[in-house]
């Protein structure tokens, strides 16, 4: 428990009162209900008439701005005028309009206020920190004002998973490409991009490339697309919090589409794994520095060096950090350094039946996800504390994660190897030392592409993900 640094507020030098007078109003409804800008000023003012001694003011207005953070400019100015002693006096009409956080309320009072010999005041409370009463009364009214802020925040999570569970879209941002929300009805409804939606599906039903949509159909790059065809809005379905729930909004394609363009998604991907090219490790090698996916770039008559797709123009969608750093490596080091790592793996190793066998590619997204989940429940608890706009940016980013962390799980799932397959895989590794020399080159990105899933290169070191 936090050890109180409570202090007694000392007479301002010549008998001067500087008072601030804090307003703030968030919500047109709040004005409605008498926290109006008008309202309080006037009773701020009408208030700093009866101190003892000459009185001058200034108004510090924050309107729109919500209590729960101070992120605010006229409490920022605030702030630095106490701590550079610009005033005597803070004065607000009620506590809530200082702050509904009882973190930030102490940490007002207890850091900036009182060390600087500055007094706070809320005149609906009648209570004032120049007195111990005050200062007592101060931290017991705070309590009560983060748990009102605290049941506001359950009550409309609550209410969130009631609607979705209903078939009404939880509301808030990220509205689907294809829809508009209806706020009166509380539903999504198709708009004038839904013929887009629709040309998604066909054209990737008829054989198109996902970049070759997306050029057609003038969308920024090729993941959206991706994003647009996986998604399942627009077969009527609401998925919030990992769960799928029956929409009530009208859907853009039919299941049976929707069912048909996912299964040829499938195939394609496993498509991928082998790849078509000359180059033995195309489509697997990974940059260490930025994360982004490397090519094999022609190096005059010597060779290929592997490339950082962002040190390159070609493909500005791909680019991670344009100030990625990473060596360009000769490729064909790095092929060596695969083949001796897939020539040492031992028997055990890649028998399949070995208890410490390392996780699939299923398997590890599960476990991140496990992981994820249990960040993302210390980060309600500490927004449940003491709510601040920082983390609730972490909060819908880290729920971004797990989104896309699932989407990979459903993709990988689908096309997953069959057990026999990866038997197969494995037996090949087996015998890798013999066979090797006498493989042919599509024979070896084959054998590469069943059973390594990642390749990644940092500066000069190589790290190697199995599937198995």
């Amino acid at each position: 428990m936090a050890k109180s640094r409570m202090h007694k507020i000392k007479n301002a030098p010549g008998g001067l009162i500087r008072a601030a007078l804090y307003i703030r109003v968030s919500t047109d409804r709040q004005a409605e209900e008498g926290y109006s800008i008008e309202v309080q000023k006037e009773r701020l003012i009408a208030f700093s008439k009866t101190f003892d001694g000459e009185v001058v003011y200034e108004l510090y207005i924050d309107d729109g701005f919500s209590g729960a953070s101070l992120v605010r400019p006229a409490m920022q100015r605030l702030i630095l005028d106490a701590e550079n002693r610009a005033v005597t006096h803070v004065c607000v009409y009620k506590l809530d309009r200082l702050s509904r956080s009882q973190k930030d309320t102490l940490h007002l009072i207890e850091d900036v206020f009182l060390p600087n010999d500055v007094a706070f005041i809320s005149i609906q409370e009648s209570f004032n920190t120049a007195t111990a009463f005050g200062r007592a009364v101060i931290g017991i009214l705070s309590v009560f004002a983060q748990l009102e802020r605290e049941n506001i925040y359950e009550r409309t999570r609550g209410g969130m998973q009631k609607r979705v569970e209903a078939g009404y879209w939880p509301g808030g941002g990220g509205v689907p490409f294809g829809y508009d929300y209806d706020l009166e009805k509380g539903i999504l409804v198709p708009n004038a991009d839904a013929g887009a939606v629709r040309q998604v599906y066909e054209l990737y039903l008829q054989g198109y490339s996902l970049q070759n949509i997306a050029n057609r159909l003038g969308l920024k790059y090729e993941k959206l697309a991706a994003q647009i065809l996986l998604r399942k809005t627009n077969i009527g379905i609401i998925e919030y919090n990992g769960v799928e729930y029956k929409g009530l909004h009208e859907p853009i394609v039919s299941a049976e589409l929707f069912a048909r363009a996912i299964a040829l998604h499938a195939q394609r991907a496993e498509k991928r794994l082998a790849p078509t090219s000359g180059h033995l490790l195309t489509g697997l090698i990974y940059c260490g520095v930025c994360g982004a996916k490397m090519r094999y770039q022609k190096w005059g008559r010597a060779g290929f060096k592997l490339v950082c797709y962002s040190q390159q123009v070609s493909k500005p969608y791909l680019v991670r950090d344009p100030g990625c750093d990473n060596e360009r490596v000769w490729a064909e080091d790095i092929e060596k350094a695969v083949a001796a790592d897939l020539a040492a793996m031992t028997a055990d190793e890649v028998s399949g039946g070995n208890a410490s066998r390392p996780l699939s590619l299923a398997e590890t997204l599960r476990k991140k996800r496990a992981q994820l989940e249990q960040k993302l429940r210390r980060l309600y608890d500490l927004y449940a504390e003491a709510g601040n706009s920082v983390l609730l940016a972490s909060i819908n980013g880290l729920t971004d994660e797990i989104k896309k962390l699932d989407d990979r799980l459903l993709d990988e799932e689908k096309r997953g190897l069959s057990e026999k397959t990866a038997e197969a895989a494995r037996e090949r590794l087996r015998n890798i030392r013999e066979a090797w020399p006498y493989m042919e080159m599509r024979e070896r990105r084959s054998l590469i592409a069943s059973v390594i899933d990642r390749i990644t290169v940092t500066h000069n070191a190589v790290r190697i993900d199995y599937k198995y």
